[in-house]
């Protein structure tokens, strides 16, 4: 008899441990930033940056930062943007500039296109997509064609990308998502 209950206790709390979510981990994630994408953004590969000079039409355009970080510019070359924020990319073309080529350059940096979200596990749609400002974990689904047949729908691993190295955490469906984000949703097991 007591073996009986034994088992039953062991069998029926087992079972109710699959239906629990995991507690959220967020702290290593919030202390990157969260919410929608303000000056502190740190710009990679994959970002399309709108330059502007004032008084040199041949220089505006639309530059893609490549892998090693940089875009490629006429007149002056290769600059290094990757890590900076937009000011400090518009400071380095200001200073490459003033090396000769234009007097007094004022130049303004814009991010025309936000580096790409991926979204992996129990999705729809699994893959990369272009980032939305202001998006969630839970929009990012939507956007991935909506949840699996047995994805957790109350939680997601969020992996990002830090100066220190990756960083992942386990948060709610409202978690803000950045450029860059890596967001799996996992499969539920009941």
């Amino acid at each position: 008899m007591n073996r009986r209950l034994l088992l039953t206790g062991l069998a029926s709390t087992l079972a109710l441990g699959g239906c629990l979510r995991p507690d959220y981990r967020t702290d290593y994630l919030d202390a990157t930033g969260t919410g929608s994408i303000g000056l502190q953004y740190p710009l990679a590969a994959g970002d399309r940056l709108r330059v502007i000079v004032f008084g040199q039409d041949n220089l505006s355009n639309l530059y893609a930062v490549d892998g090693a970080g940089r875009i490629i510019m006429p007149l002056i070359g290769p600059v290094k943007v990757g890590g900076g924020t937009t000011l400090q990319a518009a400071r380095a073309i200001e200073a490459r500039l003033r090396d000769g080529y234009v007097r007094e350059p004022h130049v303004t940096v814009e991010i025309e296109v936000y580096r790409p979200f991926f979204i992996l596990g129990e999705v729809t749609t699994s893959g990369q997509y272009p980032y939305v400002n202001g998006m969630t974990v839970e929009t990012a689904v939507a956007i991935a064609a909506g949840f699996g047949p047995r994805a957790a729908r109350d939680y997601a691993v969020v992996t990002r990308e830090t100066p220190n190295g990756l960083v992942s955490g386990i948060v709610p469906m409202t978690y803000p998502v950045r450029p860059g984000d890596t967001i799996v949703v996992k499969e539920r097991w009941f």
